[in-house]
């Protein structure tokens, strides 16, 4: 079912080039369809909006106001969640935001003996928008993953969307944004969610970022407007890279390739070991547990289209073809991870040692699940507290300093040919 590569084939890498290249369905058709659906929001702002969320969440609606969850609706879909839900929910806010504080970036300076004062002033975005899936597709835990590290750095007003097909809002999602502090929460999706919230409309207001998940219309659309609004990343299909030995347990890497799988076709899950019989273990381990999946169909798809088993000589081979990969989320199921952990340059999130699932992470470990996908590990981080921060940087020059400085920057004019630049660096100078 999974593709097999062997690191001593002379086009090993070549092969698994193919085998990371996926097609993620962004094609001319929906780009075009997004840009008209922009277009509209821009130009008729709420009536737009409420036209695409009848058509396309079949929630038809007079006026803007239907489409704003009040502060009793939100209280009543946190009431309504069964206890043990709630509990677990509460947890992983807690642990989310303890992770999270620990990011804050804060200001700094330093002052030069001559008076000057250099530094970095650091501060929090004053709006941003989240957008959380909220209908069959419905993931609470991403309402906590983005709303609470926005509400940990000080932003202002943060606004949620989230659709609602058929008028029907999932409780978990709007209580878990209630927990994680959320102050609006409007029930649209899709790409006009993304155009209301990057260009605002009569009642949903310009945001300065616009962070979270979605399908290819909302993430084509958060591709458009970037430049106009800030955005986290372009997320691709999920992806886990499984590094184990023969200690671990077969089962467990079956299963953790399933828990990736299960999101989608184009989800990719790949096991890299020195261990030739650790391959058919956990192949058999695969056609063993695979049927009892409630999502079989859905991950044997994604095994078969996108998932892999290499067989390299030695861990140090897999963190190679690891690196090379940059994956979302790599597992280190091995007896001793800790000496792999420096090894690694580009991973969204390590989950070290075999009981470190990366399920956890994606609930309440406390790192954050919205990770850089499609390998872009390689120059992307996790989102985090610093995303929703800005930083200036802070001048303020003594006299003394100036008279130094001003020389040497207008020197530097005059060579590019600046003379306005040049003399407003010699006015400063001492006559």
């Amino acid at each position: 079912m999974l593709q097999r590569l062997d690191y001593s084939d002379a086009d090993f890498y070549a092969e698994l080039n193919k085998l990371l290249h996926r097609d993620t369905g962004h094609d001319d058709a929906v780009k075009q369809a997004v840009g008209s659906i922009i277009a509209e929001v821009r130009s008729r702002g709420d009536q737009a909006v409420i036209e695409y969320t009848g058509k396309f969440d079949q929630h038809p609606v007079s006026c803007m106001e239907a489409l704003q969850l009040d502060a009793q609706t939100i209280v009543d879909s946190l009431d309504r969640l069964d206890d043990g839900l709630r509990t677990c929910l509460e947890s992983a806010a807690g642990r989310i935001r303890t992770f999270h504080q620990q990011e804050m970036l804060h200001s700094w300076s330093y002052t030069e003996a001559d008076g000057t004062k250099l530094g970095q002033i650091v501060s929090a975005m004053d709006r941003v928008g989240v957008y959380v899936p909220g209908g069959k597709a419905a993931y609470p835990s991403s309402a906590l993953m983005t709303v609470i590290p926005a509400k940990v750095a000080g932003v202002n007003e943060i606004i949620m969307t989230a659709p609602a097909p058929g008028g029907e809002i999932n409780d978990a999602v709007i209580a878990a944004a209630h927990i994680a502090g959320v102050d609006r929460i409007f029930t649209i999706g899709g790409a006009q969610a993304v155009a209301a919230m990057a260009y605002g409309t009569e009642t949903i207001p310009r945001v300065d970022k616009i962070v979270g998940p979605g399908n290819t219309w909302v993430t084509t659309a958060k591709k458009m407007v970037f430049g106009d609004v800030g955005i986290d990343m372009i997320a691709g299909p999920s992806e886990v890279v499984v590094i184990c030995d023969d200690s671990a347990n077969p089962d467990w890497v079956a299963m953790d390739l399933f828990a990736q799988a299960e999101h989608d076709e184009l989800a990719q899950s790949i096991a890299i070991t020195p261990s030739k019989s650790m391959i058919d273990r956990i192949t058999q381990s695969i056609d063993k547990l695979l049927d009892q999946m409630l999502r079989a169909e859905i991950i044997r798809s994604s095994l078969t289209a996108n998932g892999g088993l290499v067989l390299v000589n030695s861990l140090a081979q897999a963190m190679e073809v690891a690196n090379h990969i940059a994956p979302e989320h790599l597992e280190l199921m091995v007896e001793n991870a800790d000496d792999l952990i420096g090894q690694v340059k580009h991973a969204g999130a390590i989950f070290a040692g075999k009981y470190s699932a990366e399920v956890l992470g994606d609930y309440c470990a406390g790192p954050n699940h919205v990770l850089p996908t499609s390998g872009t590990a390689r120059f992307s981080s996790p989102l985090g507290v610093y995303d929703f921060q800005k930083r200036s940087s802070m001048i303020q020059i003594s006299e003394q300093g100036a008279n130094q400085m001003a020389k040497t920057a207008a020197v530097l004019a005059h060579s590019e040919g600046l003379t306005a630049h040049e003399q407003s660096a010699r006015y400063r100078l001492r006559s």
